[in-house]
């Protein structure tokens, strides 16, 4: 892997990375001043158009042409609010920059405020990261007392104030538009569309949103120019460098930096170290979190037509395909988060079908009936099959419940929560039947785990 360039955790490893003293020793803010003495918000907005950026929160819209949605004819002020809340599970990359270099947040958070013509960030953080936000708070008034925001940062005459906003710790405020919700002290629910944020957004003025990772890369794309970090891409049209976690059965769990279009293969392989154990293969991975359908290694690209994005790769493992949003999506999966979640052949898929949909049924803010009443009857039916005591048409009535939820609730919550098990059922739909033979052993809600249970309490 000739072509690893590390920008976003250049500064990773400098001793007390989060302080100012060690990120402007490194160069910090310097790009900052450049931007706003030198040049003018529209040129700043046309090198993050040309970076071909795709939104890093999982959605992989380009961030340029959406800094381009804020309506012109308007006497209300623009906001930049930060999505930092990171609650999907399997999702660890932006708390790392916010723990060990958020002065790059807030640099870009500065030059991303004049490029769009907005005064005020709003840093929206998962109130569990507590490091996370101690440490941007201490960031944000380092850059305040030196003059890099306020009134005038680095003289200006343009004012700029960043603010941290903790959440409450609900995964739903991980969705646009319930995060604004919550940001104006509301319940987090998400908003019916249209308008969109960037007509309406925080407190009921033209807002971007756009994630902790796509702001971070700002200062390099201003410094390199947007050209030349597109450039750094394997992939056409899906720019630059990003941030790649992987997490599960591998020898090196973490965070890597990589360009876009790294391959599953050599994130699991070699920036993983591989599989934790040698004698367990690789089973089925998660490519982007939780809410991305899984992948097996022994699927292969199958004729695609010759206009698909996958049509390089004809009888390629899925595993050898491009990490891209156009590549991925063209694999019934989505890139999402590009934070991998690895499991190897001790994993029953039931059970793992079962974990994740305990996990939504218990996050659904409950303003839709499809979803909160669906999440909560599926998983009392992989309840069931766990225990043994299930039917082999169960199979079949979980994706007739799941279609039914599939776009018919107002966020993408519903379809986050029905693809990763769709795809599990559609690769591994022998094991639900065998489950609802013989339970899934090693299952909590299992006859022999219950039974070791006693057993220890009672020897």
């Amino acid at each position: 892997m000739a072509d690893l360039t590390r920008l976003l955790t250049s500064r990773y490893d400098i001793p007390s990375s989060w302080t100012l003293a060690a990120a402007e020793k490194a160069g910090a803010y310097s790009i900052a001043r450049k931007a706003l003495t030198a040049m003018k918000p529209d040129e700043i907005q046309g090198e993050v158009k040309a970076a071909c950026i795709r939104g890093r929160g999982g959605a992989g819209f380009p961030a340029g042409v959406k800094w381009g949605f804020l309506p012109k004819d308007t006497d209300k002020p623009y906001y930049l609010a930060v999505n930092a809340d990171e609650g999907e599970p399997g999702t660890i990359k932006d708390r790392t920059i916010m723990e060990r270099d958020p002065h790059r947040l807030v640099e870009g958070c500065i030059i991303a405020l004049y490029g769009i013509r907005a005064h005020t960030a709003y840093i929206y953080v998962r109130c569990e990261l507590v490091k996370a936000i101690r440490h941007l708070e201490n960031a944000i008034e380092e850059a305040r007392q030196r003059g890099y925001l306020g009134k005038k940062p680095f003289g200006l005459n343009y004012e700029i104030n960043i603010y941290v906003h903790p959440g409450a710790g609900a995964y739903i405020c991980g969705e646009e538009s319930a995060m604004l919700n919550s940001l104006e002290g509301k319940r987090g629910e998400t908003r019916l569309r249209p308008p969109f944020p960037a007509q309406v957004g925080a407190f009921g003025a033209p807002t971007i949103v756009n994630n902790v990772e796509t702001i971070s890369s700002v200062p390099d794309i201003i410094r390199m120019g947007g050209k030349a970090w597109a450039g750094l891409s394997r992939v056409p049209g899906d720019g630059g460098v990003r941030l790649y976690g992987i997490s599960g059965h591998v020898k090196r769990p973490g965070v890597y930096e990589g360009p876009v279009g790294l391959t599953l293969r050599e994130l699991i392989f070699e920036m993983g170290g591989g599989m934790l154990h040698e004698d367990r293969p690789l089973k089925a991975v998660a490519p982007g979190g939780s809410s991305t359908p899984v992948l097996r290694p022994d699927d292969v690209v199958d004729a695609p037509d010759e206009n698909s994005p996958l049509h390089p790769y004809h009888g390629k493992s899925h595993l050898d395909v491009p990490m891209a949003c156009d590549t991925y999506r063209a694999l019934g999966t989505m890139l999402g988060t590009t934070c991998a979640i690895v499991m190897d052949s001790s994993v029953n898929m039931v059970e793992v079908a079962r974990n994740l949909m305990h996990f939504y049924a218990h996050e659904s803010c409950g303003q839709c009936s499809p979803c909160r009443e669906g999440s909560g009857w599926i998983l009392r039916i992989l309840n069931d099959l766990a225990r043994g005591k299930g039917r082999e048409e169960d199979a079949a009535l979980v994706v007739e419940i799941l279609n039914n939820i599939m776009g018919n609730t107002i966020c993408a919550f519903g379809e986050g929560m029905c693809m990763p098990i769709l795809g599990i059922l559609h690769k591994f739909h022998q094991e639900f039947l065998d489950a609802a033979r013989n339970g899934v052993p090693g299952s909590p809600l299992g006859e022999s785990a219950r039974e070791l249970v006693l057993g220890q309490l009672t020897g």
